[in-house]
């Protein structure tokens, strides 16, 4: 390694010596290889081929750019079925590679219906009473008029947000039967 020409005229002046040390810390980078872009899928950034390789390769050499490297996220071991954290292994019923069979047995898989069955009941109740009174308050398209309604649009925007809601808890009881009718009997 060799001092540039400027520092010896000048004999390393302060200004100089500013240029002396960028000169010196960008030695030991280039002194490190070139980094060399290669074509292809995945397209492959690498420092360990030498330009013969990279250029029989078809790679380009990268200069001055940075270079960022990204790892993907580790994902989460599987769980094994009696969920503890060992990694689960396929079951000898013949389950998917590395997937624990999700096979309940009948009885807790009735008592699960059967409470799934009494919450949908529950909230059908629920919707059908609320149905029921926003029909009696929208009165067959006929509501009372309240006392801040001076306005006939805004009554009339009163009366069609009272039949969408309508409209929507009929769907929504529509809905819950359906859910209902899948659980069987």
């Amino acid at each position: 390694m060799s001092l540039p020409p400027s520092c010896l005229r000048n004999l390393c002046r302060p200004a100089t010596a500013f240029g002396l040390l960028a000169w010196l810390l960008a030695v030991p980078a280039s002194a490190q290889g070139e980094v060399f872009r290669c074509p292809g899928p995945p397209v492959l950034y690498t420092d360990a081929l030498s330009p013969d390789e990279a250029r029989a390769k078809g790679c380009r050499t990268i200069e001055g750019a940075p270079i960022t490297i990204v790892q993907s996220p580790r994902r989460p071991p599987l769980v094994a079925a009696g969920g503890g954290s060992a990694p689960a292994t396929p079951s000898a019923s013949g389950g998917r590679g590395g997937v624990p069979d999700a096979r309940v047995d009948q009885q807790t898989q009735r008592q699960r219906d059967a409470d799934a069955r009494q919450i949908l009941q529950s909230e059908l109740q629920r919707e059908e009473a609320r149905l029921a009174q926003l029909q009696k308050d929208y009165n067959n398209g006929q509501p009372e008029r309240r006392g801040e309604e001076r306005n006939y649009q805004t009554y009339l925007d009163r009366v069609a947000a009272m039949k969408a809601s309508i409209t929507r808890a009929e769907s929504d009881i529509a809905a819950i039967r359906r859910e209902i009718a899948k659980l069987g009997s």
